[in-house]
Parts: C-alpha cells; sequence; structure tokens
C-alpha cells in the first residue's frame, strides 16, 4: 500500500501548489449528500485493506478505501459488528466515506452514533504529512479529538487515510414486535419505553405501524416480550425490515420527488408537516416527504428544538440546516487551519468553504 499512499501525497501537495481543488472520491455512494463538491476526482479506493484487527480486543483498523462489505464480512467471522450500523445506500461504500459522512442506521438511538466508535485516525494533509488523532484503545481518547471531529466532515479537511474502530459483539438473540399504533401514541410508547430497563436496539413507525426491535440474552427477550405484548414478526421479515430501513431500500426513500430528514427531540409531538412520514430513533428522527418550502419545512423543525435537512429532491438550495454564527465561525477557523486554500472537497459541507 506505500505505492498507493505515495500516489495520494504527491496528488494532494500538486493540487495545494497549484490552489487546484479536489473532490474526495471513494464508493460514491453518497454523491448526492452535501452541498456539492468542487475539482478534480481523487479515486482513494486503492488505499483499502485491513491493517490491524484484534477481536479479543473488540478494536479494528482499516485503510480509507477498504470496502464496507469486506470489514463487515471479518468482523461476522467472529460474531461482531459495527453497532451503528452504516448505511450503505445501495451499494458499498468505503470505510474513509462511512467515517466522512457520520451516517447511523436503526440502531444509533441506542448503541451510538458512528463519531462514538471512532477511536482513532490517520489524515492526509496538505503537505502530504500523515496526522495522527486518537489511538486505538478508548484512553486515549481525550482532549480535543480530531479524530470524532472528522466524522460528518464530508472530507473538507482531508482524505481520511485510516480509522480505528470500536466493535461489538453480535447480540445473542433479536426479536422484532409490531403494534398497530398512532404516530402519536407510538411516539409515546418509544419514549416511555426507552425509559424501562428493557433491551431496545431499534424502533420505528410507518403507516400506523410501530416497529420494536430487542436485542440481548434470551431470557430478557423473553421478559420483555411477556410484559409487552405486540405481534412477534418472523425473523426473515424482521431482518429485511430493518435492512431496508438502514439501507434505504423502504419504499419511502425511492418513491417521492422530495424527502426531508428532521432530528427533534424524541418526546417531540407529531409535527405540522404534510406528506408520507416514517420514524425512527425512539422519535428523534424523521423523514417527511413534503413538499412545503424549505423555509417553511426549517421554521417547524427549529420550533421543535430540531433542524432539517434536505436530503433529497425538491428545488435548488441548501441542504443543511443554516448554522448559527458562532457555530459558522468554528467551521470556517477549523477549515482554515487544515485546510487553508480550501482544495477538498470545496463547497461539499458548507457553500463557499
Amino acid at each position: 500500500m506505500e505505492g498507493a499512499l505515495a500516489e495520494l501525497r504527491t496528488a494532494v501537495m500538486e493540487a495545494h501548489r497549484a490552489r487546484r481543488p479536489l473532490r474526495l472520491c471513494g464508493g460514491r455512494t453518497k454523491d448526492f449528500y452535501g452541498e456539492g463538491a468542487e475539482g478534480s476526482p481523487l479515486d482513494l479506493t486503492g488505499y483499502r485493506g485491513v491493517v490491524e484487527y484484534e477481536p479479543s480486543e473488540l478494536v479494528l483498523t482499516a485503510r480509507c478505501g477498504t470496502r464496507l462489505s469486506e470489514i463487515e464480512g471479518e468482523l461476522a467471522a467472529h460474531r461482531q459488528f459495527l453497532a451503528f450500523e452504516p448505511p450503505s445506500l445501495g451499494g458499498d461504500p468505503t470505510l474513509g466515506g462511512v467515517i466522512a459522512a457520520g451516517l447511523s442506521g436503526p440502531r444509533r438511538a441506542h448503541a451510538g452514533a458512528a463519531r462514538d466508535f471512532v477511536l482513532g485516525a490517520v489524515l492526509l494533509a496538505v503537505d502530504g504529512e500523515a496526522l495522527h488523532f486518537g489511538g486505538k484503545v478508548m484512553k486515549n481518547v481525550a482532549g480535543f479529538d480530531v479524530s470524532r471531529l472528522l466524522c460528518g466532515s464530508l472530507g473538507i479537511l482531508g482524505p481520511i487515510l485510516e480509522v480505528s474502530l470500536k466493535v461489538m459483539p453480535l447480540p445473542r438473540e433479536e426479536q422484532t414486535l409490531r403494534f398497530e399504533l398512532s404516530e402519536a401514541a407510538a411516539l409515546e410508547a418509544f419514549n416511555r419505553w426507552g425509559g424501562q430497563p428493557l433491551p431496545v436496539s431499534a424502533t420505528a413507525w410507518w403507516q400506523g405501524l410501530a416497529y420494536l426491535r430487542l436485542s440481548g440474552a434470551p431470557a430478557a427477550l423473553s421478559a420483555a416480550r411477556a410484559r409487552l405484548g405486540g405481534e412477534t414478526v418472523e425473523p426473515a421479515a424482521a431482518t429485511e425490515w430493518w435492512q431496508a430501513l438502514r439501507s434505504q431500500r423502504h419504499a419511502l426513500f425511492g418513491a417521492v420527488p422530495s424527502l426531508w430528514r428532521l432530528s427533534v427531540p424524541s418526546p417531540t409531538a407529531p409535527l405540522a408537516l404534510t406528506g408520507a412520514r416514517l420514524i425512527e430513533w425512539g422519535g428523534a428522527l424523521r423523514w417527511y416527504a413534503s413538499e412545503l418550502p424549505a423555509s417553511e419545512v426549517r421554521r417547524i423543525a427549529s420550533a421543535a428544538g430540531g433542524t432539517a435537512l434536505h436530503w433529497r429532491g425538491g428545488a435548488a438550495g441548501s441542504r443543511f440546516h443554516p448554522l448559527a454564527a458562532p457555530v459558522l465561525a468554528i467551521h470556517r477557523r477549523l477549515k482554515e487551519r487544515f485546510d487553508p486554500h480550501g482544495i477538498f472537497n470545496h463547497g461539499r459541507l458548507i457553500a463557499g468553504l
């Protein structure tokens, strides 16, 4: 891999000297996500492979171009997995893209977000130097944690060369229960269950049906089922349901011209937004197929104490919820520090940055 790394270094240094923007490319599964990057493509898939994996330590380190399928296959052989369930979005993303996007799947509300599992990372700087942040054990994660800062940065700080992740054992057993509930009743139930000692690992609501996934020891699941009731979903159908949500193969994601992703406090009552809707993360993540103007959707989200991201479709405009001035200033300072001439994914996260 030294040759691949040398090529990346040369390309970055030449672009920096020429002030030529680069568009960082991996699995290309999230090209739609963000404000739209500028520049010449820089393919990172050649720098790949698992560097180190010690199942007994629950830590895996891999290079940026390593495909998610390879990592998950390696982990599955030892009955382990990535608990934040990174979405594949219809393809086979690279690890660098998974961390740069910072997206998480149905288990996120109960297991944690992508950034919670990043122990360390290596970033390629504009001068070709490999910058090391964090480490490979939890005690190394202290101070100004740049490795977790890279989660969701969409590559604007530079190519993520390598990542060390905390992995988890697969649950001994999983069971999905289904309930006929209105949207309001489902939100109340999700938040009530979330405050109880139940082995909940995912929740979702769609078209009058609430889904509750339980994960853990068989005795714990049996006790939870007896306590909660509901209809038990056949295992293959349950697996397909959660995988469809994780990979966004669910009907809502492909059948609407405009889709919004709202993050709000989980107890928030149903919002005054028209169109089809799907709820995840105990009520904290809400998808809306709404044709309302962006200003109105964001006004409703802000009034609820949340944010609205224009996920797909609709008229041109900013996809991300506007940042407060102090937060935007922090983003600008970070960008100036790591990429003073703006060559990495210019405009991908914030227009003009």
